[in-house]
């Protein structure tokens, strides 16, 4: 049962200057309550502009709970929308119906920002998972750092929210790749929200013909008799920065994505797209996989490709995504090849 609102009190309390020092950056996007490391697992409060999500993991909010929590954040954010997803049914699935009302609202188009990047977001939508993954912020901010004037390849993009942080950073040039045209679609409005000119193109394909093409291994159309499915012609190409965000298991004609024990699979034809002296940006957010041996097996990886790594810039989740140990779920590496 969740403890009244003196969780959600102190969490609150603990952002105080990280909340402000987001409002001076144009961001109004963020974590209010990490329930794994503040409470409640499985818990989530999420701020997206004018909409606060709240998603609950493990087990469904009861009314009196969720009552306790509309009221705590009506008085810390009045006039914000509040929608509750109730995702502990198997696969994370949303479970409850919403009200004609509240359903309407939480299907409507808003706008969230960070770092002056505007981005489209609904409390729900035809998936699962919100448009913008808010423990990224910390990539976001270092791409943008890097990204301008340099060509930026965004694997498994989503809704393109790197490609669309680097190209108004100021990058040359940015190619997205996603399997769900409907997430590109998403990508293609956050590009229109923003302004952007630059060649941004989004390449609707598995992201194992799409890195072998590019980096130049090369991608067969038939393998050991049988005809793969249809993908775009792709000519090989390099990046100044390559950025790869893979789910943490996926299975498809092209490969198995697997990154407990397959990282490498992804992480090789990604690192062969990196231009000499440019960088590949690795994300892993499976919790059982420590950092440094994640990234001795990142290093082994590159060393066989020929493509030493001459530098590791680790990047941590920023203070809203807080940790017990010290060890958060999502690692965030930056190398340098």
């Amino acid at each position: 049962m969740l403890k009244g609102s003196s969780l959600l009190s102190a969490a609150l309390e603990r952002r105080a200057g990280l909340l402000s020092r987001l409002q001076a950056e144009e961001t109004d996007s963020y974590r209010l309550f990490h329930g794994t490391a503040e409470g409640e697992a499985g818990l989530t409060v999420d701020r997206y502009g004018s909409l606060l999500l709240v998603q609950s993991f493990h087990r469904p909010l009861e009314p009196l709970e969720l009552a306790a929590l509309r009221e705590f954040y009506a008085g810390a954010f009045p006039g914000l929308a509040l929608v509750y997803n109730d995702r502990s049914r198997p696969h994370s699935r949303i479970a409850n119906e919403l009200e004609p009302e509240l359903r309407a609202e939480a299907a409507a188009p808003r706008e969230a920002r960070e770092f002056g990047v505007r981005y489209l977001i609904q409390g729900r939508h035809a998936g699962q998972d919100p448009w913008l993954f808010l423990d990224l912020r910390a990539a976001r901010r270092r791409v943008m750092r890097e990204a301008p004037e340099k060509s930026l390849l965004n694997v498994f993009a989503y809704t393109c929210g790197v490609g669309v942080a680097a190209a108004r950073a100021g990058a040359s040039r940015v190619m997205n790749v996603d399997f769900s045209r409907s997430s590109l679609a998403v990508g293609e409005e956050n590009a229109g929200l923003n302004g952007l000119r630059i060649a941004m193109l989004n390449v609707y394909s598995d992201a194992f013909p799409a890195l072998r093409q590019l980096s130049g291994l090369g991608q067969s159309r038939v393998v050991r008799g049988r005809r793969l499915p249809p993908f775009p012609k792709l000519e090989p190409q390099r990046f100044d920065l390559v950025f790869l965000d893979p789910p943490p298991y996926a299975r498809s004609p092209f490969g198995v994505v697997d990154l407990i024990h397959d990282y490498p699979a992804v992480f090789k034809p990604a690192l062969l797209c990196a231009a000499e002296g440019g960088s590949v940006l690795c994300c892993n957010n499976v919790a059982a996989v420590g950092r440094e041996d994640w990234l001795g097996q990142l290093e082994r990886c590159a060393r066989k490709a020929g493509r030493p790594i001459r530098e590791a810039e680790w990047i941590a989740p920023e203070e809203d995504f807080p940790s017990t140990d010290g060890r958060p779920p999502l690692k965030m590496v930056l190398l340098k090849v």
